[in-house]
């Protein structure tokens, strides 16, 4: 390998002098000052050969119904569905001219598969418009070029992913096929195969070009009456707040004119956190520097199809009779001093950064060797915290649309996302499940946190080409959130050095395996051979950073990494099995836990809930939160409280009627947002307050649960006194709790609602109590498990918001059969009165094999569907998996269709036979929950 390095490096040090590495402004932050253009691999740009324009291309309008910011691939379009959605009075501004920030530089790859099915969806949608849509409605072609695209496999594992990639794509109708090594050497002579274990090929895959697809898009828009107005900078965006004191959009402002409008919808890329605060709206992405080099002519490489070798990090992009070649890099340079008079430049290229791509693709293509390089081009791209796109409407200002942060993948991303973006701006909500995109995935705590945004945006660029594996969980700044049941207090002298207090057998100290949601550290599984803590993150090495050492949670996850039973399979089926035959505690402390209250608080309650949660005050009650179209925004608990003296964090004060809520934490800040929106744009009286972060929360469930609680709890727990679905404040352990009978594992248990200075001493006495019937800690892993045993839903699973409520078999949770009005009602009675063109389905296979989802469903050998989530069910001793299926003529998915048909699913190619259940597999007529063990 070194002597390959020093012969590349030979090489294109002969074709071009090394650069001079970039100013390193501290161990882990780089920065460079934009330099002149250089060559791009396309016939021409947008720029604007005779110089700049001193003015705007077109007079501003007085006002519109949107204003879209940036004209990048994004901002066209968006504004191309706009206008193609009916909303003509919008109006694109782009500072300089079209593609002038990052969209002319971008490598234009188009992949039809990715690991998520909303995805491969989206990526359909830019291939429909790219290649076919615009060319019929402009008469332009825009550049599109089909020439495949190659997955390489250097080893077992990576192939089995393209695998399961192939199989969700079969249920899409997208053509690949898994080739042997000879076979890849056929399609591709010029390839070294020596070291590959496969690849998977997708005929359709393809190329496309900045500059005529914004042309096209923008010509198309304006066709409709749409403006597209260039050489315009935006210097304010004006807020204001009305009588209800809510923010709200009011104009954009520029150098030359002022726009009214309720709207603006910021596509601005790397410059989008700078516009973002103009209107005091946090916008959590950060710049790096993104390369590509292109070559000089390759003999033979004509028609060839384009190559990620995820292993190398490396892709190879057809450039005619050339190769562009580029990847992600572990350390990768950040722009921290974002420039407002970049437009159409570059970044010198940094060769130390860089040479990794060169090894991976000269071994991939060894005729690279004696290749010379024709240009080198490193542009700036924006990175999220997650490595997907920021979209929909910002928590801070009511009409301040994002849609930036695409990770150098918004000309792939942006037809399916223009789209979505348009309809979300138009009717409240986009069509799609785009909640892994939605703003509102992350909480307001991080969003404005530097560090975390730097460290976790490092990461998912480093590993933006890695195996994506079922369990894995970041590295980068984590125990942002932790809640009292994480680990020791170091502070506490009884607790570290006497012990006298017990705070020592707190879940970190016990072998917690934690997981993040929403910046919280939640248990996952006890692992058995001690702590295993979460440190601070190295950054992989990078940046001269110390690697952490003898990092036993890195080496646990490491084992995580299969799509087979991982190594400690057997303890997560303990945890689950002692939840089932004993009892078992489960901190879920990361819930977020709201009260609403005010006057209009029982109309809000109508309004918001599928369910009728007036029942008598002490009542919990399992409901549904729709959105206009009738599809889900959330699942969550309400209990209606009884009147008396505020007892905060436990009890609100109020007059009337007052609620809790209890929802995912994972979710939480998505829930808040939409209520608070409900609230505002139906003009209830009410407030909503936040106690996530001062209450703890544990469930203890199981058959022993009720003589456990018996001996901690001062109430009377028998079904009689307290039956399923009710709460009331009680005294555990000498503290007051709101304790609640639910279950979420099909078990009979309670639910212990505690203020954050009680809760220790409560976990102390439940376990102490416990210790007798061999009661253990257990995880989010064992939820999983027996939640999907029990066919309870889980949140962006089973139930997204793209699913209505009778689709996912929660029809027991909409009060259709009263004259109550709710959000999305009629929606849902016009689906009822049509019949269900779409289900969800429980699924068992007698072979013990590992599903996780995206697995095919197949009907009688068609293709119906996919598996949303799968797991194995201990108890029942069977994988499980929950998927929507439709019925291939586009008539009612009845119950008759469903027993009627004979199913498979295909896991990595593999077909298993499987049986179909219209009710859980497991304990169909809950009886354990009533707590009636046979």
């Amino acid at each position: 390998m070194a002597f390959l390095r020093s012969a590349v490096w030979r090489v294109f040090s002969a074709v071009r002098p090394p650069l001079s590495p970039l100013c390193r402004t501290s161990t882990r932050s780089y920065s460079s000052e934009p330099t002149k253009e250089k060559s791009v691999p396309y016939e021409k740009t947008l720029k604007q050969e005779d110089g700049a324009s001193s003015g705007p291309t077109k007079p501003l309008p007085r006002s519109a119904d949107a204003v879209v910011i940036g004209g990048g691939s994004l901002g066209c379009q968006t504004i191309y569905h706009l206008a193609k959605m009916g909303m003509t009075n919008v109006v694109l501004l782009e500072r300089d001219r079209l593609t002038a920030g990052t969209t002319w530089h971008t490598a234009g790859l188009l992949w039809q598969l990715r690991p998520s099915d909303v995805e491969v969806e989206l990526l359909a949608h830019t291939r429909n418009v790219i290649s076919k849509d615009l060319e019929e409605e402009t008469g332009l072609h825009t550049g599109w070029i089909q020439n495949g695209g190659l997955f390489i496999a250097s080893n077992k594992q990576r192939l089995d992913e393209y695998k399961r990639l192939m199989s969700l794509g079969k249920v899409y109708g997208i053509e690949s096929h898994v080739l042997s090594p000879a076979e890849t050497k056929d399609l591709y002579p010029l390839m070294n195969v020596d070291d590959l274990y496969g690849t998977l090929y997708v005929p359709k895959d393809g190329t496309m070009d900045p500059a005529g697809t914004c042309t096209t898009l923008t010509r198309a828009a304006t066709a409709r009456g749409a403006t597209v107005i260039e050489n315009c900078p935006v210097t304010g965006i004006q807020v204001r707040t009305d009588d209800i004191g809510v923010k709200r959009v009011k104009a954009v402002e520029t150098q030359h004119g002022t726009i009214e409008t309720p709207c603006v919808v910021n596509c601005a890329g790397v410059w989008a956190t700078k516009l973002g605060e103009m209107a005091r709206v946090k916008v959590p992405l950060i710049a790096m520097h993104h390369a590509y080099v292109v070559t000089e002519r390759i003999e033979g490489i004509q028609n060839m199809p384009n190559v990620r070798d995820h292993d190398a990090s490396v892709y190879l992009r057809l450039q005619g009779d050339a190769l562009s070649v580029g990847g992600y890099e572990r350390n990768p340079i950040f722009w921290d001093e974002v420039s407002d008079k970049f437009a159409f430049s570059l970044f010198d290229l940094d060769w130390d950064v860089f040479m990794q791509h060169i090894e991976g693709a000269v071994n991939r293509v060894p005729a690279l060797e004696q290749t010379g390089i024709k240009s080198t081009v490193c542009g700036p791209e924006s990175f999220t915290a997650d490595h997907k796109p920021l979209m929909g409407e910002t928590p801070e200002v009511r009409g301040f649309f994002l849609g930036c942060g695409f990770n150098s993948a918004g000309m792939m991303l942006g037809g399916g996302c223009g789209r979505e973006l348009a309809h979300w701006i138009i009717h409240g909500r986009p069509e799609k499940d785009m909640y892994g995109y939605d703003i509102r995935r992350f909480h307001n705590s991080l969003t404005d946190n530097k560090r975390w945004i730097r460290e976790r945006s490092h990461e998912s660029y480093a590993k933006n080409y890695s195996l994506v594996f079922p369990f894995d969980e970041p590295l980068a700044s984590r125990n942002m959130r932790k809640d009292p049941f994480h680990q020791v207090d170091t502070n506490c002298f009884c607790c570290t050095v006497l012990r006298m207090c017990g705070c020592f057998q707190v879940l970190t100290e016990q072998g917690c395996m934690f997981q993040e949601r929403h910046g919280w550290e939640r248990p996952g599984w006890f692992n058995k051979e001690g702590p295993a803590p979460v440190k601070d993150y190295d950054y992989y090495g990078a940046y001269d950073v110390k690697r952490n050492e003898k990092y036993k949670y890195d080496e646990l996850l490491g084992q995580e990494y299969t799509f087979d039973f991982p190594p400690h399979h057997d303890v997560i089926k303990n945890e689950c099995l002692s939840c089932r035959h004993s009892v078992a505690v489960f901190d879920m402390s990361y819930f977020g836990k709201f009260y609403l209250t005010g006057p209009d608080a029982k109309k809000a309650a109508d309004w918001l809930f599928t369910a009728d949660v007036n029942k008598k005050p002490g009542t919990t009650v399992y409901t549904c939160m729709l959105n206009k179209r009738g599809r889900s925004e959330a699942d969550l608990t309400v209990s209606r409280l009884e009147p008396g003296v505020a007892n905060l964090p436990l009890a609100p004060e109020f007059s009337g009627d007052a609620y809790y809520l209890a929802i995912g934490g994972g979710v939480a800040e998505h829930n808040w947002n939409h209520i608070k929106t409900v609230l505002q744009d139906q003009g209830f009286r009410c407030q909503l307050t936040d106690h996530s972060e001062n209450m703890g929360m544990i469930s203890i469930q199981g058959p022993k649960s009720r003589e456990v609680l018996q001996e901690v709890l001062d109430t009377d727990l028998s079904n009689e006194a307290f039956p399923f679905s009710s709460h009331k404040v009680v005294i555990a352990a000498g503290h007051q709790v709101r304790a609640m009978r639910l279950s979420f594992v099909g078990e009979l248990g309670w639910e212990l609602h505690i203020p954050k200075d009680s809760c220790l001493p409560v976990y102390r006495a439940v376990m102490a109590a416990g210790a007798k019937h061999g009661i253990i800690n257990s995880g989010y892993r064992a939820i999983d498990s027996l939640s999907i045993e029990k066919g309870y839903r889980h949140w962006h699973a089973d139930l997204r918001p793209d699913d209505t409520p009778l689709e996912a078999g929660l029809a027991f949770t909409c009060k259709l059969k009263s004259s109550v009005p709710f959000q999305g009602r009629d929606m849902l009675e016009k689906q009822k009165k049509e019949g269900l063109k779409r289900r969800i389905v429980c699924f068992t296979t007698d072979e013990k094999v590992p599903m996780f989802g995206l697995e095919a469903i197949y009907r009688n050998g068609v293709p119906v569907g996919h598996l949303r989530r799968a797991d194995y069910g201990f108890y029942i001793d069977k994988t499980i998996g929950y998927g929507y299926i439709r019925n291939p003529d586009g008539g009612v998915v009845s119950a008759n269709f469903i027993k009627s048909g004979e199913f498979t699913l295909e896991r990595m190619g593999v077909v298993y036979k499987a049986k179909a259940h219209l009710k859980s597999p497991f304990d169909p007529e809950n009886k354990r929950v009533k707590g009636i063990y046979d």
